[in-house]
């Protein structure tokens, strides 16, 4: 008996030792278990933030690189666009590792080019993340080819993580992220090791130990989730504010609007929307320079949040626009003051570069509910406001009023309008030079619609055109375009002005008519003009409701010898499927891309991308909405065919285009030489 209590300290002790290192083990798995959680969400995340802004470059190449010989991919130029990308990306990431595949297995990227082109379909965790499930395990390799050289002893946790463009969207591709956790396995087994000296040491040092532990683990995990935190709210912050000036940005406007509706509904208050927009910021820009002309932005935005309460809410919505939220209000009294207050402040001289500017602004003002109910049509009937603001002498204020075109009322009138315009020929056209990015010569025009009304002036088409469209009167209008623009080309040529080719766009609703054909084919008999001199321009949607029609339209229009482009190339689908199947002979860049390519490297690339496609497919290729000299030695740099936009000429009555021809036909001026 003695004998055995002799033993029970050794046994007691023993037995504390085994229960503290089976804790130890099942709390190295918890640690590792957490750290492999912990990662797959930063990998993910990291993911999101690669299919945010790389991905939408290079996701066309990867979904259809299958169709690239395997042996061909490393060579391609695709694949080290991708890599120089991902290396920016990845700047201070533990990553020392990505490939990406196809929803087919095979692999189109990897920083190893020596695995590009292999199979990964038999993968389980590939088959999992293709079907929209992450999955992630840690690894530990003796011999590791990581980014730029050969690693060794390394525990790597791999990711494979679902690619898409949004959260709702299909899964487009799949990416594998390998992330080096070696440092941080490392502090789990020191830790563990020290566990086990303070085992076989102490017991109360070893309670010690695991309570400091916990509480060490906890402070991390602590850390871990503030950094995420705060990632979160950076990445949120900058999705919602302008980088520019700080201010919140469109997505946010769009947002805070709809609540601050939903709060005046159910308090039965009112509240409104101030559109601002300043006046010749496009001359600033031109004369001193983008970064001055960013200085005056950001002047201005500094005033204007001056000048409204402090439970007002402003906005840059656009280039030179922004927006003010107004709620809790007194009357429409309380927002006039508040515009005149900022039309009086901007007006004040502002010293930039040594020069001492005068600028103003143009306030459009809608108010809730009694202008409009729902969130877009109050913007809409704000901006009209603001037209109105800039055609009545700008630098002022203007609330919107029904005969503006927004509101049940206006819109009532704006259509008892239009159907008299037809009639009694309120409708003109005005033309926007095209020139030859080689010869410097005018090649063609594009016919704009304008309507000048008895009593409201000139009426923007922006006001109109959406009625047009709505009442089905696009037809009969859009057959009268086409007449007027065949005449008038044959007209000019008559004066002995050199043929060249003049764009007409086609809406939707002429689109889908049975007779657009046959309209096509009389206007262009009755004015004797021929077929080639004619350009018909549709958008990308028109063409993907219907392909099989619209595919028998478009060939329709090619066999009787019209040239048909594609407007807004960029902004809508871009899909290189039509561009195969249907016989397009122009692509024309939205002009969202070609107005900020000299500052922005993501629109340049988007530029230069469509450049390059259209020079590959032997498509012409016509940049809209040309305003500087930076754009214009970028796009004929890269072989841009045609250039068109204001910096050259804005749209112009039909009288003055043979002196626009002439004077492109004697001088270079206006025209920089290629970069």
């Amino acid at each position: 008996m003695l004998k055995s209590a002799r033993y029970t300290p050794f046994v007691g002790l023993t037995a504390v030792i085994a229960v503290l290192v089976a804790l130890a083990f099942l709390y190295r798995q918890i640690a590792i278990a957490s750290l492999v959680e912990t990662e797959e969400r930063s990998n993910v995340a990291l993911t999101q933030v690669f299919a945010n802004s790389v991905w939408p470059h290079h996701a066309e190449f990867v979904i259809n690189a299958s169709r690239i010989p395997a042996h061909e991919l490393p060579e391609r130029a695709e694949i080290a666009r991708l890599s120089q990308e991902l290396k920016l990306l990845m700047q201070g990431v533990d990553v020392v590792k990505v490939k990406i595949y196809d929803l087919n297995g095979l692999t189109i990227f990897s920083t190893d080019a020596r695995q590009i082109g292999e199979d990964k379909w038999s993968n389980l965790g590939f088959q999992r993340a293709a079907g929209g499930t992450p999955v992630s395990e840690i690894i530990f390799r003796e011999h590791f080819d990581g980014w730029e050289r050969e690693v060794s002893d390394r525990n790597i946790i791999g990711t494979y993580v679902p690619l898409r463009s949004s959260e709702a969207a299909p899964v487009e591709a799949v990416m594998e992220v390998y992330a080096d956790v070696t440092g941080l396995v490392s502090k789990l087994e020191q830790t563990q090791r020290d566990i086990a000296i303070g085992v076989v040491g102490v017991s109360s040092a070893l309670y010690l130990f695991i309570l400091w532990l916990a509480r060490r683990t906890a402070r991390l995990a602590r850390e871990r989730d503030a950094e995420r935190a705060e990632n979160e709210k950076r990445i949120r912050h900058q999705a919602y504010h302008d980088s520019l000036t700080g201010l919140p940005n469109r997505v946010s406007f769009s947002e805070q609007l709809e609540e601050a509706i939903r709060r005046a509904r159910g308090a039965e208050r009112s509240c409104a929307v101030m559109v601002l927009d300043l006046d010749r910021f496009k001359l600033v820009n031109d004369s001193l320079g983008h970064d001055r002309g960013d200085q005056l932005l950001q002047i201005a935005a500094n005033r204007i949040q001056a000048c409204i309460r402090d439970r007002d809410l402003l906005f840059r919505i656009g280039g030179d626009e922004f927006a003010v939220l107004l709620e809790e209000l007194q009357g429409a009294e309380e927002v006039a003051t508040i515009a005149a207050r900022t039309v009086e402040a901007i007006a004040e001289p502002i010293h930039l570069a040594q020069h001492e500017l005068t600028t103003a602004v143009s306030i459009g003002i809608a108010i809730y509910p009694r202008d409009d109910k729902t969130g877009a049509r109050l913007v809409k009937s704000a901006e009209d406001a603001m037209y109105r603001a800039k055609e009545s002498g700008r630098n002022r204020y203007a609330f919107f009023t029904p005969e503006m075109g927004g509101g049940a009322e206006g819109e009532l009138r704006l259509q008892a309008g239009l159907k008299r315009a037809l009639k009694n020929n309120e409708f003109v056209l005005h033309y926007q030079p095209r020139l030859c990015a080689v010869t410097q010569r005018v090649v063609g025009v594009e016919a704009l619609l304008r309507w000048n009304h008895p009593e409201w002036g000139t009426v923007p088409p922006a006001r109109f055109l959406p009625q047009l469209e709505e009442s089905g009167l696009i037809v009969p209008v859009g057959a009268w375009v086409l007449r007027t623009a065949c005449r008038q080309n044959k007209a000019w040529q008559e004066m002995g002005l050199p043929p060249m080719r003049i764009s007409v766009n086609i809406s939707s609703r002429q689109f889908r008519s049975e007779a657009l054909i046959e309209t096509v084919c009389a206007a262009l008999a009755e004015c004797r003009l021929a077929p080639e001199y004619l350009e018909i321009e549709l958008t990308e949607s028109l063409l993907i409701e219907n392909t099989e029609r619209a595919s028998a339209i478009v060939e329709g229009l090619q066999a009787m010898g019209l040239t048909v482009s594609i407007d807004d190339f960029g902004a809508g689908y871009s899909s290189l499927d039509y561009l195969k199947r249907f016989p397009i002979g122009c692509l024309k860049i939205d002009r969202s891309f070609v107005r900020d390519i000299a500052r922005s490297a993501k629109d340049a690339a988007i530029v230069e991308t469509i450049a390059t496609l259209a020079a590959s497919l032997k498509i012409d290729l016509v940049a809209e909405g040309v305003e500087g000299v930076e754009q214009v030695n970028f796009l004929r740099a890269r072989q841009c065919t045609e250039l068109q936009g204001d910096y050259f000429s804005p749209p112009v009555p039909a009288d003055a285009v043979p002196q626009l021809v002439e004077r492109f036909a004697r001088s270079l001026v206006g025209l920089p030489a290629a970069a």
